[in-house]
């Protein structure tokens, strides 16, 4: 496999002061600010707006699903090109893609122009995800990153809980102001104007280095076969199961061949990434010990978050007869725990350079929250189901973007845009599948539960019929048709016996959930302990190209005194601890690193490409 070619640094920078940083970052929070609003605003009324175009639990399911399929794909691609072209244009692009789609989507008027729209919507949010962590890489070093946490938080804050919140009085309240009367309409249509203000900023603020001109070569191949075989798979994930709901049993010839088929185009595309030029996603990044774990934890984090995560507010409108405005108050208690622990930690590892004690717990907290999550019920005290929600924000707040921090920290400068979406687009893989996977577990639970109450579902039809007969004809015609109900529209002598079916259902789900996230606790256990890096990503590319010429000694530099006592992390030889004390950038104390000590040996292997080393520079 060819390696990824050199990085060349632009012209030296004088490090950026704080107030240059803020102008910078004015542009990118902003756009942060409109990704998220126009996703968390139609969560709480996600339930709502299936049922209004006349969709299913599993046109829920895919709702969800397909922009988490679109944000998968595309994330790798986003990286890539982010090494090769313009940052900032590509920032701007997928802005666009991102709001265009989302304002479309208010217009639909069935569940497939909405999955479609969804798609789209996708495609723009991986190049978000993706380029917001590779363009504050080129601004904020890792060891800085955790001041600035604060106004990422306040960002989240008003995106993850009002977004919310505002959705939900929306599609309450502006019913008025649409034709059809269904005001959630108005959730897609209220980014665009944050939209237009965000594409002002990134072109007024946002100033980057300028990467070194070549002839780019983009993987086609690649992005076919690792669209096809994840979507295959994931569409397997959805349709099947043992539920009279399901398209085909788990053990079937559709299984087979779909399985089969998802399998054949994921070895393709590993191949295919063993021998294009520049592959999507470079495999021997894998040879670095952190990027690997950091990959399995964010597998088992997206599993658990997304696919736990999504299905709160689906708990509190199906189970607890939440409004959707209610709905957004009442999954507050997680967002809060989300931004006030990732502000807090944030600022913390800033001070003290110390991460990983912050990740395990993290990682223990979300394993503990999840477990305890599955043992709610429909009618559980909501005190006690918002404090399982705020730890299990509090241990996401430790984790998700740490892991991304750790892994930029790790690696060489030119594979930093590739790393990092790599590491996002695992997190959205596992995401996408947890979804997908407790989805159909969802949907397969939910009628055998039904089925236990069949004699008090029966009694109450009967009830109902007697009292009501128009209400019941009403009834029976939207379960015949498969249409996802919501409490709001169902009869008082039917809706307890569906809360409660609902609770367990989804109960059942967070707990399926909490191994996932213990798989995460047990990666970041064995990550490696590096120290943070005080210099961004120019200043460390510029550090590379200081490098003495190969055969000239390997410690002849400060710079790579400091780079060799903290080589061999991956390999278990001189691993400098996150609470050394040594300032970055600086030579060790003198007299220390005597010749023949383990110090020098290790600098001795740092491999000529530094793929794995270079990274640990600063």
């Amino acid at each position: 496999m060819t390696s990824a070619p050199p990085l060349a640094a632009s012209p030296k920078v004088a490090p950026m002061t704080h107030r240059q940083v803020l102008t910078a970052l004015s542009g990118l929070l902003l756009g942060m600010f409109v990704s998220m609003i126009a996703n968390t605003v139609v969560s709480t009324s996600m339930p709502t707006i299936v049922h209004d175009i006349n969709g299913s639990q599993a046109d829920y399911t895919w709702v969800i699903t397909a922009a988490l399929l679109a944000t998968t794909v595309s994330t790798p691609i986003w990286g890539k090109l982010a090494d090769l072209v313009n940052r900032k244009m590509l920032l701007q692009i997928s802005l666009i893609i991102f709001v265009a789609s989302s304002a479309v989507a208010g217009f639909s008027s069935s569940p497939e122009m909405l999955i479609t729209m969804r798609v789209f919507q996708g495609l723009g949010g991986g190049g978000m995800a993706a380029l917001s962590q590779i363009v504050m890489a080129d601004i904020i070093s890792p060891r800085e990153r955790g001041r600035y946490m604060g106004l990422f938080g306040a960002v989240m804050a008003v995106g993850t809980v009002g977004g919310p919140l505002l959705g939900g009085w929306i599609t309450d309240n502006m019913g008025g102001l649409t034709p059809d009367g269904m005001g959630w309409r108005w959730n897609f249509f209220v980014s665009v104007p944050f939209a237009v203000a965000a594409l002002y900023l990134l072109q007024k603020t946002l100033h980057l280095p300028k990467l070194e001109k070549r002839k780019v070569s983009i993987d086609y191949l690649g992005i076919v076969f690792l669209g096809a075989g994840v979507s295959l798979l994931l569409i397997w994930v959805s349709m099947a199961g043992d539920a009279a709901t399901a398209s085909f049993k788990w053990a079937s010839p559709e299984t087979v061949w779909m399985t089969s088929g998802a399998a054949i185009l994921l070895l393709a595309f590993v191949i295919t990434e063993l021998r294009v030029k520049e592959p999507l996603i470079d495999l021997g990044l894998f040879k670095n010990r952190t990027f690997t774990l950091a990959v399995v934890a964010s597998i088992s984090v997206g599993l658990a978050m997304f696919g736990a995560a999504v299905y709160l507010s689906q708990y509190m409108i199906m189970a607890r007869g939440a409004t959707p405005t209610m709905a957004g108050v009442m999954t507050i208690p997680m967002m809060a725990g989300l931004l006030i622990i990732s502000t807090v930690v944030g600022a913390l590892i800033t001070r003290t350079g110390k991460w990983k004690r912050y990740v395990i717990l993290g990682s223990a907290l979300l394993t503990a929250s999840l477990a305890l999550l599955g043992t709610i019920h429909y009618d559980t005290n909501y005190w006690l189901v918002a404090l399982y929600m705020f730890v299990m924000g509090s241990g996401l707040g430790m984790v998700m973007q740490n892991l991304v921090l750790v892994v930029q920290n790790a690696v060489s400068p030119r594979e930093l845009g590739v790393a990092s979406s790599a590491v996002t687009f695992f997190r959205s893989l596992g995401g996408t599948i947890g979804v997908s996977w407790l989805g159909a577990m969802l949907a397969n639970r939910l009628p055998s539960l039904l089925g236990e109450r069949q004699a008090d579902l029966q009694n109450a039809a009967v009830e109902l019929q007697k009292s009501d007969p128009a209400a019941a004809k009403a009834f029976n015609e939207m379960v015949a048709s498969g249409q996802l109900p919501t409490p709001a529209s169902m009869p008082e002598t039917i809706r307890p016996i569906f809360e409660w079916a609902y609770g367990d259902a989804l109960a059942h789900v967070f707990l399926l959930a909490a191994p996932l996230a213990l798989v995460t606790l047990i990666a970041v256990i064995f990550l490696p302990n590096l120290s943070l890096s005080h210099q961004t990503r120019s200043e460390r590319a510029d550090a590379e190209q200081e490098q003495p010429a190969e055969g000239e000694p390997v410690l002849a530099s400060p710079i790579a005194a400091t780079g060799a006592a903290m080589a061999g992390s991956d390999t278990g030889q001189g691993a400098l601890p996150d609470d050394a004390g040594s300032s970055h950038g600086a030579p060790l104390t003198g007299g220390d690193a005597a010749p023949g000590t383990d110090q020098e040996q290790a600098a001795q292997e740092i491999p000529t490409d530094g793929r794995e080393h270079h990274g640990r520079h600063a």
